[in-house]
Order: C-alpha cells, then structure tokens, then sequence
C-alpha cells in the first residue's frame, strides 16, 4: 500500500476534507519537478471545470426565487460556503474583509506584545478589543486610529463606526513606565529627556523644543502625548490654541484635532505627525520621528 492509499475517505467535515487535501500536497511535493508539474495541472484542469460547472449552475437558478432562497442556505454550510469562495462565486463575508484588515497591523501589534480581536460586526458599526500589551496602554489611542481604524476604513468603506471595546487590563495606572504606539510615524535616533511630568499641565499642554523641532506635550487623563507644534493645515503653530476637554483648536484657522491620538476633527483626512514618547518615573522622554 502506498502513502497514497493511506490517506482516509469518506471524511464530512472543512476540517478534515482540508486535512486530507494538504496531506496528499506534502507527497506531492516530494516528487521531482516534472511529476509536481503534471499534478498541479491536473489540478488546475479540475479546478476550472468545477468552477464553470459551478458558475453555471448559479446562474441559471439565481433568477429563481425558491432556488435562490435554497442557495442562501444552502451556503450557510461550512463545506459549500468554502468551495464557493474559494472560486470566487461568493464575495468574502464583510466579517472576512474585516479580519484580512486587521490582520495587516497584527504584525506591527504582536511586535511589541499586543493583538487585536474583533469582537462583533453589526453594520455600519463593528466593535474591537485589543489585547496583550495594547490592552490598556497609554499609547492605544494612537494605534487604534494610525493602525486599526485607518486598516479597517480603507478595506470596508460602508463601515463608518469603529468602536474600540475597552479590555480589563490596569495598565493604565501604572505610572513607571509609558509604552510607545508601533504606530508612532517611522521613529530615528534616541531617546531625548525633555522635562518632568509636573510640568505638563494636566489637560493641557507644554511646547519645548527637541533636537531642533518644535513639538507640543499633552498631558490628557494621565496619558502624554507628543506631536509636531504645527498645524496639518498650513503648518501654524499649535501651543497659542484653545483647548477643551482634549480637544485643540488652532488659533489661526480653526482646526481642531483629538490630543489623545491627533486625529484631526474639521479634516479626517489629515493628523498631526506624531512623535513617540514614554515617561520613566517623573521623566518625560521624547524619540522623534522622521
């Protein structure tokens, strides 16, 4: 009997139907180039007459009521549903488009300890949790709107609501250190001491100068953040602007942006370039980006 032979039948479920497939792949891929060659094929042979039969077939009952009722159920089944997908005659889920967005900043997330999950999907909303070292760190809300939100608005537009689900970590009171987002733009160079945190109003903000850049500290609810001391909309300085609950309003033309995250409220489609920054104690600590 061969390896071949061996391999079981008759199996009912995705999971074990996938299984035997990847099996009979790893023999293949044993043989030498010209037998893996016949296979695959063979295999794209089979492939496209079972993905025309399959066209075929939709669209000669999708005009049918009863037949396309039967078809929507029928797809409710774990096997149907991914041998349609995987020629292409059904659409991947919205829960699908979702998960292959945030699976591009998953990479950038698991760099420094953390994930994020989906955790429901009811449109035009969908609700989110990080977890690891992105549950509760200081730095979340810049990398749920540079990272997630950005990810997920870009691959599904008919989304327009992304709301963060706050997981059960404490980390937010831990005062000794600060964790920086993975999304703070492509940082260079060093880390600068660049005051005490008593010196950042609470609420407000502090503009210093580091390595020659001016750059604005805020300081909201105990979480401190960095940006370029320039407006995204002609480059003005910020530190002259009003401030309410979080929220700074350029004193030249009015933009408003988020100090948590520098989202800019008046045009989305800009942020304040952000800087990482991280606390140590009492010490504030700035690494500008490039």
């Amino acid at each position: 009997m061969n390896a071949i032979d061996q391999i079981p039948t008759k199996r009912e479920d995705l999971a074990g139907l996938a299984g035997d497939i990847e099996r009979v792949e790893a023999i293949f891929s044993s043989w030498d180039e010209t037998q893996r060659n016949a296979v695959e094929a063979y295999r794209r042979a089979i492939e496209d007459l079972h993905g025309e039969a399959l066209r075929r077939l939709v669209r000669g009952l999708k005009d049918e009521p009863a037949a396309l009722a039967a078809m929507k159920q029928a797809v409710t089944d774990e096997v149907v549903y991914a041998v349609l997908r995987r020629h292409n005659i059904l659409k991947p889920s919205l829960s699908e488009r979702v998960e292959a967005a945030l699976d591009g900043v998953r990479p950038m997330l698991a760099s420094h300890g953390g994930n994020v999950e989906l955790v429901n999907v009811r449109p035009p909303a969908i609700e989110v949790r990080f977890v690891g070292a992105c549950d509760g760190c200081p730095a979340s809300a810049l990398t749920f709107h540079a990272g997630v939100k950005k990810a997920v608005e870009e691959a599904c537009p008919e989304i327009t609501d992304i709301i963060q689900i706050k997981g059960m970590s404490n980390a937010a009171d831990n005062d000794s250190v600060r964790f920086v987002s993975p999304f703070a733009l492509g940082a260079v160079g060093g880390w600068h001491l660049v005051c005490r945190l008593d010196e950042i109003p609470q609420g407000g903000i502090s503009a210093v100068v580091v390595g020659g850049q001016n750059v604005i500290l805020s300081r909201q609810e105990g979480v401190v953040s960095c940006f370029q001391n320039a407006c995204a909309h002609l480059g003005m300085e910020l530190d002259g602007g009003s401030i309410d609950e979080g929220i700074i309003t350029c004193p030249y033309h009015g933009f408003r942006y988020d100090l948590s995250s520098g989202e800019c409220l008046t045009a989305p489609e800009v942020a304040l370039q952000s800087h990482a920054v991280r606390v140590i104690g009492n010490r504030v600590e700035v690494r500008l980006s490039s």
